[in-house]
């Protein structure tokens, strides 16, 4: 969409007036921000409106998901509908720097880690490919935290990005519904974000659900001057959609993320069967001729015995002609094979919280048992093993695979493993169910718009279709040899370095070398993606400088980005420990800079928007067969970094395109795994075998490293060498496969030093990055499962 550019500073102008009554040249950056986004929404308000009608004809997916994992809105916005140049321009003649007024908007705290930014790139690639669309989620308060890091330990405040309102969601009022819990009502008040494609004119919604009390105070215990009583009911209802992902560690928190789920999922549902009555009547027969749902993970299938319950209850349809549009309408996507992520509910909480669903849950379980018992009569065992409700446990995963017509893994290894392992009897019992759709990221927010440099290089040589196609980019691969690409590339990669020690000086008060090697670990953290083992390798690293101080390296720059569940104590203790070690080895003289460590302070998608392309090694160390996809390894990898891990998740894939001579492999596989859990794992054995790894491993609890008297290092001591009562000693393999990794890292360090030879290798990986686009993810799952085809207005 293109729009004239004084045509656009009118509006602009007008905004400001209206907003904040001060003339444009009087507007600070951030009224200035609100002034041109509320232009930009102005801009595409008839397109918008537009969409909604065209799609209203045919068939929708709607994509239900706990998180969406934005990023800020406006730069996107800004390239998607062409108009960046004539804002720029604009902003100039006011005397403003773009970058500013980018920087007056806040991430919208909707989204924590992968689930919601594949989510957030999905939303992008369906509006572009002009598919009829749309996202459900909550439209949380406060996020899920913002970070800060105090004596090396991960403290929890508030995080604040709607303290002055959100200029990208619009609240529609009049759509609000009733959601029913089994002692109360909310009500749920959708605001919608329009979602900007790149080269279309369609703009498709996000529509989040924010939780209100249907009394907005009591006032007689407000005369009473009982305050506290006089705001219950309001604070209990908008804590549904205050946070996200509360603590669950006692039965409280686990009701809170319950009703969460309960309140979105009923909103929406409630939303789209309202819709489809205005449309097409009360045949419901015909539901799933227009709706696919897509479930994104386990958070959302308490979906399935909702709309049981909605077509049953509200609109009277028979049990057996419900269930035949139910399994018709829902499809589910495995993002794991954790034990803890296949959520299961305990019975007594969810038939406190939700005691109809729970009701319509049963009757499920005991349909299923009917149709196990025609399968498999003479084998009891497996029947228990696949029931929906075990003991008092319900198993939503189970209810998925059953309530749902495709279920779906996000890498091709991962989806191996659900069939024949981890759901192996699932697949036998469902074999056309199930099939993969390899994750994607989108190119545009990844590539073009978070490395203007190196898209500006590309565009050059091939041309801009790979915006939009992003197959295009192997036309990139026969340039490999050409050594003048190559330093221009490997120059760019250098400004990139120089922009993020920019940044890490400026925010965190620490100077990296952009000449070192940027090895780079961001991701939500996690025992199974094992940052434990990078910081060992670092700290044995660091003592192994100690004893010879001529030890030769290229210098390294270790970047960490993570964020702890704030009751996953384990993993809170492993960022204590990793602030640690930065402290110890950043002061110590006697390294000379030889390796430094950062910890990136609240880690989001606007810090990544620098560390992707200023990466030059995408550490990707999960144990093997843990990691369903990620998404990370991807923006690393069309960014020119190259990937040192394990085979997992996607990974596999990027090899198989890229080679696995231009990327670096390390440790044990999903065979070797499966044989030690057969044949036994003691960590012992390396523990005190490994040259170097004893005293790694001993300075978590011999005084060399100091937690504060809190037990953390003890802990994560134990974990490794005792395990616990709910898992074996280091069940992720960490001490196992040390010397793998050191040995990888020593290769790393060595071959870094052949500059040429080093951008070749880089410049492959960019060159073999078209397959992992969203959009090729999403046209697949267009066709394969939703059935949805464009619909351009």
């Amino acid at each position: 969409m293109l729009i004239e550019k004084n045509l656009l500073k009118g509006r602009i102008e007008k905004q400001v007036e209206i907003l904040f009554n001060k003339s444009i040249d009087e507007a600070n950056s951030f009224e200035i921000y609100q002034g041109l986004s509320k232009a930009l929404i102005e801009t595409i308000s008839k397109n918008w409106l537009e969409t909604r009608k065209k799609y209203e004809s045919g068939k929708q997916a709607f994509y239900f998901s706990a998180e969406f994992l934005m990023g800020r809105a406006l730069g996107n916005n800004l390239i998607n509908l062409g108009v960046e140049k004539e804002v720029k321009e604009i902003l100039k003649e006011l005397g403003l720097d773009i970058n500013i007024v980018e920087d007056a908007e806040e991430d919208a705290g909707l989204g924590n880690g992968g689930l919601g930014r594949l989510a957030a790139c999905f939303m992008d690639s369906l509006v572009t490919l002009d598919l009829p669309g749309q996202g459900y989620g909550i439209k949380y308060k406060n996020g899920i935290f913002k970070q800060k890091i105090v004596n090396g330990f991960q403290i929890e405040t508030p995080e604040t990005w709607l303290k002055y309102g959100d200029v990208w969601t619009i609240c529609r009022p009049f759509d609000e519904v009733i959601v029913e819990f089994g002692d109360s009502k909310v009500r749920a008040v959708p605001y919608d974000m329009p979602i900007i494609g790149y080269g279309t004119e369609n703009v498709n919604t996000l529509r989040l659900w924010e939780a209100k009390s249907i009394n907005e105070l009591d006032l007689k215990a407000f005369n009473d001057q009982n305050y506290d009583k006089a705001l219950k009911e309001v604070n209990e209802a908008e804590d549904i959609s205050r946070i996200l992902y509360p603590n669950d560690s006692t039965n409280e928190g686990k009701k809170l993320r319950l009703k969460q789920q309960y309140f979105f999922t009923s909103a929406s549902l409630q939303d789209i069967v309202r819709k489809f009555k205005r449309l097409h009547g009360t045949d419901f027969g015909k539901l799933p001729e227009f709706v696919s749902i897509q479930l994104n993970d386990t958070h959302p299938v308490i979906a399935i015995p909702e709309l049981m319950r909605i077509l049953c209850d509200v609109e009277g349809l028979l049990w057996k002609d419900a269930w035949k549009i139910v399994e018709k309408t829902f499809a589910y996507t495995n993002h794991t094979i954790l034990s803890e992520a296949l959520e299961k509910w305990w019975i007594g909480l969810y038939e406190e919280v939700v005691p109809r669903i729970f009701q319509i849950t049963e009757r499920i379980h005991f349909q299923f048992l009917d149709l196990l018992e025609e399968k498999y009569p003479n084998d009891r065992a497996k029947r228990e093993r696949m029931s929906i409700i075990q003991g008092d446990l319900i198993h939503m995963a189970w209810l998925a695979i059953y309530g749902s017509f495709a279920t779906n893994g996000v890498a091709a290894l991962h989806t191996d493993i659900l069939k024949h392992i981890e759901l192996k009897e699932w697949y036998e019992l469902f074999p056309e169910r199930f099939l993969n759709k390899t994750n994607g990221i989108t190119q545009r927010r990844w590539l073009l718009q978070c490395n203007p440099e190196l898209s500006n290089l590309i565009t050059e040589l091939i041309g801009d279709r790979w915006v939009t196609d992003f197959s295009q980019m192997k036309n990139l691969e026969k340039y490999s040899a050409d050594k003048s690409i190559i330093e221009n590339f490997l120059n760019i990669k250098l400004e990139k370095k120089k922009q993020l020690a920019k940044y890490i000086e400026e925010t965190q008060g620490i100077k990296i070398n952009p000449d070192s090697i940027f090895d780079i670990q961001i991701k939500r953290l996690h025992e199974y993606k094992r940052q434990l083992l990078n910081i060992f390798h670092i700290l044995d690293l660091y003592y192994r400088l100690k004893e010879n101080p001529n030890l030769e390296i290229h210098p390294v720059t270790y970047i960490f980005g993570a964020k702890s569940a704030p009751g996953y104590m384990r993993a809170k203790g492993t960022i204590r420990l990793i602030n640690e070690v930065a402290n110890l080895i950043n002061n110590d003289k006697d390294i000379k800079d030889m390796i430094k460590v950062v910890f990136i302070e609240n880690y989001n998608v606007s810090a990544a928007q620098l560390l992707f392309p200023a990466a030059d090694i995408s550490e990707q160390i999960s144990t093997a067969g843990k990691e369903a996809s990620g998404t990370g390894n991807m923006k690393f990898m069309i960014n020119g970094a190259l990937t040192f891990g394990t085979l997992d998740g996607a990974n596999v894939e990027i090899v198989e395109e890229a080679g696995i001579e231009n990327n670096y492999i390390f440790g044990l596989k999903v065979e070797d795994i499966e044989k030690f859990k057969k044949e036994g794992y003691n960590p012992n054995i390396p523990y005190r075998n490994t040259v170097g790894l004893k005293r790694v491993v001993d300075a978590l609890i011999d005084g060399t490293l100091n937690d504060e008297g809190t037990g953390l290092y003890k802990e994560l001591y134990d974990s490794l060498l005792k395990g616990a009562s709910w898992h074996k000693p280091d069940q992720y393999f960490v001490l196992q496969d040390f010397e793998a990794f050191r040995e990888t890292q020593e290769r790393i360090n060595k071959e870094f030093s052949n500059r040429e030879n080093w951008g070749k290798k880089a410049w492959i990986n960019i060159s073999n990055g078209g397959k992992f686009s969203s959009d090729r993810t999403i046209d697949e799952y267009a066709k394969e499962i939703w059935k949805i085809a464009p619909q351009r207005i």
